[in-house]
């Protein structure tokens, strides 16, 4: 890539930033309690711009200098926070924030190229669990010092391409013949989503584990 494209495409994400600042700024003047449905939009917008940023830097770096995309993908995991892990039997993938509603899924590949880079940094050092009769639970956390309005419905959440991403590593099949899905909303102190996947009999010991 040459040096005037390399420009161009800077420039273009510095107009995207830009717009990123205006995005936040009205953000910060909005009575979040008296416009709860514009603070909600103006947040939004700003997230996505955010993520489009990170997406258009990304493709840059992958295009212009001679960092791999799997090396940079593994840093960006860390550095989202994605957490992989599996103790007693029960397989568990930790995500910054909550799950956006399906109308604002836009940018996926922000969040699934860097699940997908640290699930294959997980397995090259760790032996991965192959769940065939299992249940897939995902915990919603909400962060406890925020308005509970905020709470969704668990229909309103776009779930499945992540549920993708993760089969691919430790699932025979996501089929709902040998899968159960299960939802349970949290508070905690920032906002998380966390994917536990176990065999079926484990469940009611995992399940009683979070009631308590």
């Amino acid at each position: 890539m040459n040096r005037s494209m390399i420009s161009q495409r800077i420039s273009s994400i510095l107009d995207d930033i830009q717009r990123l600042t205006n995005a936040l700024y009205a953000m910060n003047t909005t009575d979040i309690q008296r416009y709860p449905d514009n603070y909600e939009v103006l947040s939004t917008d700003a997230a996505l711009r955010a993520e489009k940023v990170t997406c258009r830097l990304r493709h840059l770096i992958y295009s212009s200098t001679a960092i791999k995309k799997a090396e940079y993908l593994a840093s960006a995991a860390t550095a989202q926070g994605i957490r992989v892990g599996c103790e007693d039997g029960v397989f568990k993938v930790t995500l910054p924030g909550l799950l956006p509603k399906r109308k604002s899924w836009q940018s996926a590949e922000y969040l699934l190229d860097s699940l997908g880079a640290a699930l294959s940094q997980y397995a090259g050092g760790h032996p991965l669990p192959r769940f065939q009769h299992c249940v897939i639970a995902f915990s919603h956390i909400y962060d406890r010092n925020l308005p509970e309005r905020r709470i969704r419905d668990y229909d309103n959440l776009e779930l499945k391409q992540i549920q993708d991403v993760i089969a691919a590593f430790v699932l025979t099949d996501d089929t709902g013949a040998l899968c159960d899905t299960y939802h349970t909303t949290m508070f905690g102190s920032e906002d998380q989503t966390c994917i536990s996947i176990m065999d079926r009999e484990r469940f009611p010991a995992w399940l009683a584990a979070q009631k308590a």
